[in-house]
């Protein structure tokens, strides 16, 4: 088959550069432009500079035509700004990594990207709103439950984030002499990735209305997130394993581990992990994901996997830091 021709519009971002990472070696993509008006006419390599040796794309600040799919790796707000200021050709498809174009009453025609919810929808669907970090490891630990009706009791969620999930730019909280050695909470109760997370509760469990607490901190370590959950719960250990190997049989990143887990196991790669344990009535729900994989870039290039009819893991093979 012929190679899928890609465009990325905010390559020098953290997510720009792990497209990158991913597609240059993708099996059956071939990237067409990198957009940063920044760098333009500079090698990509001189921002992502592990990169060197590994292509001679050059960032460019104009767009082309002739491509069959676009991902815009810009800031929020960004993105939506982007396709109104420009023309692009009903042909192309794009996914969005931003937060523009999760939400159904700002979607339009764009789908939202997590596989483990809708792959079907997401294989015929025009545009790609790709789910948020927090979002997707949050939801993995909670979408067996909601299929089954099983929410019925208050949600509460502590998850811990890396640096790059702050983005490239400098910010008080993101320098080293800040973060290293530290941790703190933010934004408590009140994330912007809940109202994604309980529009997809919503779609599997129409009558879910419980207040989902959600508490994200700051950790002190550069990439993933690990996510604990838990809630009340008649369903015994066993029940909950088999209900969740169940639910995700088929998908290929998601796995259900009876071991504890660790952040390690997944940094580097698209995997999301859980791991399941019962404490008197309440049962606990462990995920975690890379923040920038399985959190943005990979689940991208999942997304567009299942666009063009490819396997779903194509590219994605990737591996784990391990030590």
């Amino acid at each position: 088959m012929n190679k899928i021709k890609v465009g990325i519009v905010g390559g020098a971002g953290y997510t720009g550069g792990e497209l990158l990472r991913i597609l240059i070696n993708h099996p059956h993509a071939d990237i067409v432009f990198v957009n940063s008006n920044s760098n333009a006419g500079n090698p990509v390599y001189s921002v992502h500079t592990d990169l060197f040796g590994e292509t001679e794309l050059q960032f460019t600040d104009k767009l082309s035509r002739h491509i069959d799919v676009l991902f815009l790796c810009v800031g929020h707000g960004a993105a939506r700004k982007f396709l109104e200021a420009n023309d692009i050709d009903e042909s192309i498809h794009i996914i969005d990594l931003s937060q523009d174009y999760r939400l159904k009453a700002k979607a339009g025609d764009f789908v939202y990207g997590l596989p483990e919810l809708q792959r079907d929808r997401i294989k015929k669907a025009k545009h790609i709103a790709n789910p948020g970090c927090f979002a997707t490891a949050i939801q993995l630990a909670l979408l067996p439950l909601a299929a089954q009706g099983l929410l019925h009791s208050e949600i509460h969620i502590n998850a811990t984030t890396g640096s790059t999930g702050a983005g490239q730019s400098l910010s008080p909280t993101s320098h080293f002499s800040w973060r290293n050695n530290n941790l703190s909470i933010y934004k408590a109760f009140e994330h912007q990735h809940l109202h994604e997370i309980g529009e997809s509760l919503l779609q599997l469990q129409p009558t879910f209305d419980q207040p989902i607490n959600f508490v994200p901190q700051r950790g002190a370590f550069t990439r993933g997130i690990l996510a604990s959950a838990y809630i009340e719960s008649a369903l015994s250990l066993e029940e909950a394993y088999d209900l969740y190997n169940t639910y995700y049989k088929g998908h290929p990143f998601t796995h259900v581990s009876p071991p504890n887990i660790d952040l390690k196991q997944v940094v580097n790669t698209n995997k999301a992990l859980i791991h399941l344990e019962k404490h008197g009535n309440k049962l606990m729900i462990i995920s975690m994901i890379d923040n920038l994989l399985k959190g943005a870039s990979g689940q991208a290039v999942q997304n567009m996997n299942l666009l063009f009819g490819l396997d779903e893991t194509a590219g994605l093979r990737l591996k784990a830091t391990g030590f």
